[in-house]
């Protein structure tokens, strides 16, 4: 391979993680953010569990802190072993989970606390279905009432109790996935944006090739990809073969991927096929 190719590739490469890197400090921004904004309700319920399926969990403290817990099996003795920690802040929980999936599973425990039905539709409609009209969801701060100017600070009303409480935090979480994923979005789009020069020379590259998953990177710069879609036990009861689902614009890739994950794949991928352009990686491998 001419050194004008391994240069374009290493470019890419370099660009791919630079753009992680941004989304990553963004993507935690906005997350903190959403915390610091429902932090007294937090409070209020006592804490939420937001994963509990085994062998993950994660939940939220009423002071803001999450426990995290994994289950493995020991290579060495064969048993499996439970790990909890203690994951102190917002932006470092990003490093972690997929944003877009840490506001679901906010929206998903406050729904089950709230007694909301399973599959809501808009926002207005949400708070409707709730008991609260969108004039309630956001109050005006009581100048003679300092517990009401303390929730008004952060744009709320007081809650009634706690269900009151999971109703505001559950269209609240609904709102910033939303905005999370339209975030995402944007990230590919930029990407893309600033690589498509550079992906004319290379052309189009598999990245992945798996039994329920296809995943390119184009000569235009943009992610594409087939998915074949989770399917509920009444769907997989009858003998129909499951349908590949196509994804070609960033709006929809984001609902299955997360941007940090693409461009962390694709920079492993370019380093997997040409060598070159990450020699600090063939170079750690010759160690070990």
């Amino acid at each position: 391979m001419d050194d004008t190719r391994s240069a374009i590739l290493g470019e890419i490469a370099a660009e791919a993680g630079l753009e992680r890197a941004s989304f990553l400090n963004d993507a935690a921004t906005q997350f903190v953010r959403f915390l610091e904004s429902n932090r007294p309700r937090i409070a209020e319920l006592g804490g939420l569990v937001l994963i509990d399926e085994d062998p993950d969990y994660l939940s939220i403290a009423p002071d803001g802190t999450f426990r995290s817990r994994s289950r493995y099996q020991d290579e060495g003795t064969g048993e499996w072993v439970s790990d909890t920690e203690v994951i102190e802040s917002g932006a470092e929980l990003i490093e972690l989970y997929n944003p877009a999936e840490l506001y679901a599973a906010f929206a998903e425990a406050a729904r089950e606390q709230a007694g909301l039905p399973e599959q809501p539709t808009a926002a207005e409609d949400l708070l409707e279905t709730a008991g609260i009209s969108m004039s309630e969801s956001v109050g005006v701060a009581d100048e003679e009432d300092e517990d009401e100017e303390e929730w008004a600070e952060q744009g709320f009303t007081v809650p009634r109790d706690a269900d009151d409480a999971a109703r505001m935090l559950y269209d609240l979480a609904l709102t910033f996935q939303e905005r999370s994923q339209r975030s995402e979005a944007r990230i590919l789009e930029q990407f893309q944006d600033s690589s498509a020069p550079l992906a004319r020379t290379v052309g189009d590259r598999l990245i992945l090739d798996d039994e329920d998953e296809r995943l390119w990177y184009r000569q235009t710069g943009a992610f594409e990809a087939e998915v074949i879609p989770e399917r509920s036990e009444e769907e997989t009861d009858g003998d129909a073969a499951p349908t590949w689902r196509a994804l070609t614009s960033a709006e929809e890739m984001v609902q299955f991927y997360d941007p940090t994950d693409l461009l962390g794949d694709l920079a492993e991928a370019l380093a997997e096929q040409y060598p070159t352009v990450a020699p600090e990686l063939e170079g750690d491998d010759a160690d070990t």
